[in-house]
């Protein structure tokens, strides 16, 4: 996808954003937060929820589109007669089966040079999932099925939908908190006049640096998680293909993980199986763990 679409898209996903929460405040008659007597705690708490987690619920519904028009996905259809879509749509519909999906997900393929993969959708019935060019290459059998199974394991356990309560989650306490904070300290806690510019300015600014210490701070949390539904995945990839395949398929993916997509967006790099790991401190933020950490993990990992 070429930079401007980018860019498109990102604007359009923002005004449906805006749009949509600003229409359902408006219905709720969520009232302004700054009252004469202070911080109305109801209002706030309720204006940050619904900020905080519709952003993130309306990009999950809408995570398969999005997902097709950044990576240029394009689904098979079921009446594929390729022998290798149809191989994957098998595949996936075996693997499907066996982890006790109402429905097999929809199955794409992108193009891009590295080894990944990835699975996307607002619930276990809307899923996707879409493999690289690269990953088709470099991969057959069982390391294939290792890789497909890990992202099947992620549908079946709801993980889209649990990183989006999470995130929106950490979103309204970010905004919530920020708000109070910058409230006391700022002094408009202290004026009759709570629209006084100086306060107010003062207020804006708390706000801004509050929210960014919050949101590195909720940034970490998140992160944690996203590395533990990797481990998890790994396990339940394991269970439905085979702890060999699934050791294999990482070892696969270890040989070729310095092939990355310098255009590639971070927040689809969170989804994909496989993402250079972070050294240092940094590792805290990192939402993948090691892939030698991983393949240590499922070697002691007993089915």
């Amino acid at each position: 996808m070429t930079f401007a679409k980018r860019i498109f898209l990102f604007l359009a996903l923002n005004f449906v954003v805006v749009l949509t929460i600003s229409t359902v405040l408006s219905l709720l008659n969520i009232r302004p937060y700054f009252q004469a007597y202070g911080l109305d705690y109801s209002s706030l708490m309720a204006f940050c929820l619904i900020w905080g987690m519709g952003g993130a619920l309306i990009s999950l519904a809408l995570s398969r589109k999005i997902a097709k028009w950044m990576m240029g996905v394009k689904v098979i259809s079921p009446n594929t007669m390729n022998p290798e879509e149809r191989m994957l749509l098998n595949l996936i519909g075996r693997l499907a089966r066996s982890a006790n999906l109402p429905s097999a997900p929809e199955v794409g393929v992108y193009s891009s040079n590295e080894a990944n993969a990835f699975a996307t959708g607002p619930s276990r019935k809307r899923s996707l999932v879409a493999v690289s060019t690269g990953l088709l290459a470099r991969m057959k059998g069982q390391e294939l099925e290792g890789v497909l199974a890990h992202e099947i394991s992620h549908i079946a356990s709801g993980d889209m939908v649990t990183m989006t309560l999470l995130q929106g989650v950490v979103n309204a306490f970010v905004m919530f908190l920020a708000r109070v904070l910058a409230y006391a300290i700022s002094g408009m806690g202290r004026s009759r006049d709570n629209s006084s510019n100086n306060s107010y300015m003062s207020y804006r600014i708390f706000v801004y640096l509050f929210e960014v210490v919050f949101m590195i701070l909720g940034s970490l949390v998140i992160a944690a998680y996203s590395r533990f539904r990797e481990f998890r995945a790994d396990a339940g990839g394991a269970r439905l293909a085979g702890k060999t395949s699934m050791i294999s398929a990482l070892q696969v993916l270890r040989n070729f993980q310095d092939i990355q997509n310098p255009e590639e967006s971070p927040a689809m790099a969170a989804f994909k199986i496989s993402h250079t790991g972070r050294k240092g401190l940094l590792r805290l933020f990192a939402s993948h763990p090691p892939l030698e950490e991983r393949i240590e993990r499922l070697k002691s990992y007993s089915q």
